[in-house]
């Protein structure tokens, strides 16, 4: 008795819920939003003044000050913010453009959460120290672990998108070339077969000669 094997069931497909497509939206977006306000930011003189000491505490930026001034470095920044999230916001139209917007996006808040380690006064000693974090910078830098976490996501979404772009460019110019191909095909079998049934003689024009030779021999023999 045989048994009859069924292929395994397709994984069903659910449908994203409105919530979760609002909140997709809001983190990519609100993203960019916060990036170009601090970026825009980075141009006035307070900005500058107030991310002096993060940065001179720094050990992996502190050299930065050897180079430019304070308010040079804190344009200059500004400047990468700004451009940053122009390129994350264009990840409906350009998903590849996007990615090296979302990429800064993450370069830029890991390096804010390092200033978690080297800016004096992150911890708040009156409460006892770490865990216990002081409300300026302590938890003003924490908070950037999440902004990271949504420049991480939009990285990932926007390398998906690129990817299945390329892909779906590729299927169309394959598709393209066939299509283009086929009738050039079909006019080149249609061109051998003609050449072919004008050099094969037809049967019936064989059959004549073959009775006339005939004839020529009967009368020869007579």
């Amino acid at each position: 008795m045989s048994s009859t094997t069924h292929p395994p069931a397709a994984p069903a497909v659910t449908a994203e819920h409105p919530v979760a497509i609002a909140g997709r939206l809001l983190v990519g977006y609100g993203l960019v939003v916060v990036i170009a306000w601090i970026g825009a930011l980075k141009y006035t003189t307070y900005e500058a003044v107030a991310i002096q000491p993060l940065v001179a505490h720094s050990p992996l930026l502190s050299w930065v000050y050897d180079i430019f001034s304070v308010r040079t470095f804190a344009a200059v920044l500004g400047t990468v913010e700004i451009i940053a999230a122009l390129l994350i916001a264009l990840r409906p139209l350009a998903p590849r453009i996007s990615v090296p917007g979302s990429a800064a996006a993450v370069l830029l808040f890991l390096g804010t959460l390092s200033f978690l380690f080297s800016t004096p006064g992150v911890t708040a000693a009156a409460a006892g120290g770490f865990p216990a974090l002081s409300v300026l910078p302590g938890q003003f830098l924490l908070k950037d672990l999440v902004l990271a976490g949504a420049s991480l996501w939009t990285f990932g979404d926007a390398l998906g998108a690129a990817r299945s772009q390329a892909r779906s460019a590729v299927r169309a110019h394959d598709a393209g070339s066939r299509w283009i191909d086929v009738p050039r095909l079909a006019a080149a079998d249609e061109a051998a077969a003609d050449a072919e049934a004008a050099s094969v003689p037809p049967a019936s024009t064989n059959a004549g000669q073959e009775q006339r030779a005939r004839a020529n021999r009967r009368t020869q023999r007579n």
